[in-house]
Parts: C-alpha cells; sequence; structure tokens
C-alpha cells in the first residue's frame, strides 16, 4: 500500500510506495530527547521512499544511524541506518503520515526505559534495552 506523508509547515513532503501495516515504538534515551516522547516509526525499505522538498534536514546521531527533520518547523521526520545490513533502511514517523488508516502497533523496543510511566496495552512484541542492543549488534 503506497501512503504520503508531510512535516508540519508542509515544506518537506514525501510518498512511501509500499510498506507494512504495522509500525514500532521505540523509547531509548535518543529517541525520546528527540520526539518528545516514544518514537513510533514504520520501517520502510531504502527504495521504497521519495522525499519532496528542499527543507529535509539530517542529524548524525550515533555511529549507526542519521535523524531527519525539517529545517523550517523542526518536525521529527524520520531515522535512518546508515550502517551494517540495513543500511538505508528508513523508519519514518507514524505522526507525519497522512493517514493511520490500517496501521497497528506491533512491537516495542527499549520497552523497559519508560520507568513504569506508561504502557501501551495489548499483546506486542517487547524486547528490554538490552536485548534491543544485543539484536543490533548482530547487524554489524
Amino acid at each position: 500500500m503506497s501512503r504520503t506523508g508531510r512535516c508540519l509547515c508542509g515544506a518537506v513532503s514525501y510518498e512511501i510506495a509500499q510498506s507494512g501495516d504495522t509500525f514500532g515504538a521505540c523509547h531509548c534515551d535518543q529517541c525520546r530527547h528527540w520526539t518528545g516522547s516514544v518514537m513510533m516509526a514504520l520501517t520502510v525499505a531504502k527504495d521504497d521512499l521519495t522525499v519532496t522538498g528542499e527543507a529535509l534536514k539530517w542529524f548524525e546521531s550515533s555511529d549507526w544511524g542519521q535523524r531527519g527533520f525539517c529545517a523550517t518547523c523542526g518536525a521529527s521526520l524520520f531515522y535512518r541506518l546508515k550502517a551494517g545490513k540495513l543500511a538505508g533502511e528508513w523508519h519514518v514517523a507514524v505522526g507525519t503520515l497522512d493517514t493511520l488508516d490500517g496501521l497497528k502497533l506491533g512491537g516495542e523496543i527499549f520497552h523497559d526505559r519508560t520507568a513504569g510511566a506508561y504502557a501501551f496495552a495489548g499483546e506486542l512484541k517487547r524486547m528490554t534495552a538490552a536485548e534491543a542492543e544485543a539484536f543490533f549488534a548482530t547487524l554489524g
């Protein structure tokens, strides 16, 4: 299913050629500080996303990832892997999609970093920080 989205001011827009129907939630310290909450993102293959607009800027947040945002309105848009087997894979902030129709939360990583402040309901695949870090180490 194709999808579209944009930043708050419309200076950056995008089109997703195809994606799955589940998105993930990340509670790591970087995502929490970047979004002001939890990062909920739809995974998109590197060749399945087209970005339009000159306002997209990148912040190199780690050796393996970068975060894309609108330089005009500041909206957090994308997390993109830049190293390992999944280099180029996009994680699109679901709040920037034009519609959430047909999407559902499928899992959480770093779920133990919420310190019990909140919890998502339902049967979800959940990984602790240690489990997520061990998984990412296998991608190198």
